[in-house]
């Protein structure tokens, strides 16, 4: 039991830094500095990060030792979150990837209007 546990953790983890390394990338189409940083090739923990202006600041650990969510502004931290709220957290800023419009296109319907 204990092994097929560990097995699966090692599976939660790998799909959870594979889809840290998906937001980064979409984050960075939309404009937002971001980075997703992994030790190894196993997939095995990772570093992500995000600038959303202001000094506003997204930090999300993971690793087999445990799952951080870390908001920061001005250099100071407002809020440090862990396990299934930091995930939960995690989703919310995947949804308002999801419904904002990428800057390009918020850009050319501005232009549109002009016109």
């Amino acid at each position: 039991m204990f092994l097929r546990l560990a097995h699966q953790h090692r599976q939660f983890v790998q799909d959870l830094v594979m889809n840290l390394q998906a937001l980064a990338i979409v984050l960075e189409r939309r404009g937002y500095p971001a980075s997703c940083y992994t030790c190894g090739d196993q997939m095995n923990s990772a570093s992500f990060m995000v600038s959303l202006g202001d000094n506003h600041l997204i930090r999300f650990l993971v690793s087999d030792y445990g799952i951080t969510w870390t908001e920061m502004r001005d250099d100071r931290e407002l809020m440090k979150l862990e396990g299934a709220e930091a995930i939960s957290q995690l989703q919310e800023l995947a949804n308002i990837v999801k419904q904002s419009a990428p800057p390009a296109i918020a850009a050319n319907k501005a232009l549109a209007k002009k016109f």
